[in-house]
């Protein structure tokens, strides 16, 4: 069994972490940490995992973990972790962040949307956690920083494009919707329920910080600087989130030649699911699991291409694609812990 913790376990992508590991066959939690919820069982503070963990949650230290648990899962906000990964690391520890602290190459593009980095020379050992897309790359890291949510349903559908030189990496616009989840669990005004539901708004115009992470990305699957136009819009519902991307198809490509090269980069990859049928990708059809729902459609008259997404923002889009990527460090099945059976409404 694997021994694991997690730290900063009572917000949404951390409940979300704990959720997937205590029905995972080949983990035991250890540890769960919570500034918040010191003391408290985690089942008092989320009763629907009464009967599945009972763990009291503790106050981190970095010494408790480390003697408890062999790969360490941070769920918290960023900058809190660039405090604590350089400790966890040198006591040889795996760690998964899911924080934007580990996500980036470059410390000055990190710095010019988020804070000083204090933990730069971290940053080239690090492995940006896609899992279908840097497969390899995670198996062999002992420091992974997990995507966020909005490139995660922008990135998936896009690379296979980008590395078979089929679109006009200049002309891409995503347009993505996400559920009020992805704010996360600290009030604030924006979610309240009278201010979100039966609303429907862009916000970060342009200015959004996950924008960079996707260029960084993106620029590496077309071999070239990639800047795409992004717009994230938050909509009444828990959970999901669904992406509309526009770009411009490369002379003499046609529907069946995007769908065959997505099929093949894609063909080992057990939660991608290729969408042709009408109706889909649709959050719903996500809702709860790993999966990311893909469609592509050739509007030939305007020459646009139009592709859409589909994820659970909690899970493919942060604790899921972690526990995705522990399972391909660790050499386990990809899918360990993972399978759960979709919801059918």
């Amino acid at each position: 069994m694997i021994d694991v913790g997690v730290i900063g376990a009572t917000g949404y992508a951390g409940a979300e972490l704990v959720r997937l590991l205590s029905g995972h066959p080949e983990v035991e939690i250890r540890v769960l940490t919570s500034r918040q919820y010191v003391g408290v069982r985690f089942d008092k503070i989320f009763p629907s995992m009464d009967g599945s963990v009972d763990l009291v949650c503790e106050e981190l230290s970095i010494e408790d973990i480390c003697a408890k648990a062999d790969i360490i899962f941070l769920a918290l906000p960023h900058k809190l972790p660039m405090e604590i990964v350089p400790e966890l690391i040198k006591r040889n520890k795996k760690v998964i962040d899911l924080s934007a602290d580990f996500r980036f190459d470059d410390p000055l593009l990190y710095e010019s949307y988020y804070q000083p980095h204090t933990a730069k020379d971290l940053l080239q050992g690090a492995v940006y956690g896609l899992s279908e897309v840097y497969h390899d790359n995670i198996r062999k890291a002992s420091l992974i920083g997990n995507p966020g949510c909005y490139p995660t349903s922008v990135l998936l559908p896009l690379v296979p494009l980008l590395k078979n030189n089929m679109i006009d990496s200049g002309s891409i616009i995503a347009d993505s919707k996400s559920g009020v989840s992805g704010a996360g669990r600290s009030p604030s005004l924006t979610v309240h329920f009278c201010e979100a539901n039966e609303s429907f708004k862009a916000y970060k115009i342009g200015v959004h910080r996950h924008n960079p992470e996707m260029n960084e990305v993106l620029g590496a699957a077309a071999g070239r600087p990639v800047s795409i136009t992004f717009v994230p819009h938050l909509v009444p519902m828990t959970r999901g989130m669904y992406t509309t991307i526009y770009a411009n198809p490369d002379k003499g490509i046609d529907i069946e030649d995007v769908y065959a090269k997505a099929a093949l980069f894609y063909k080992d990859r057990p939660f991608i699911r290729i969408c042709r049928e009408e109706g889909r990708p649709d959050t719903v059809h996500v809702r709860g699991t790993n999966y990311c729902d893909i469609g592509y459609k050739l509007d030939q008259k305007n020459n646009r291409l139009i592709i859409t997404s589909a994820i659970d923002n909690l899970v493919k889009g942060a604790a899921g694609q972690a526990v995705q990527n522990m399972n391909i460090m660790e050499g386990l099945d990809e899918t360990a812990g993972l399978m759960n059976v979709p919801f059918p409404v």
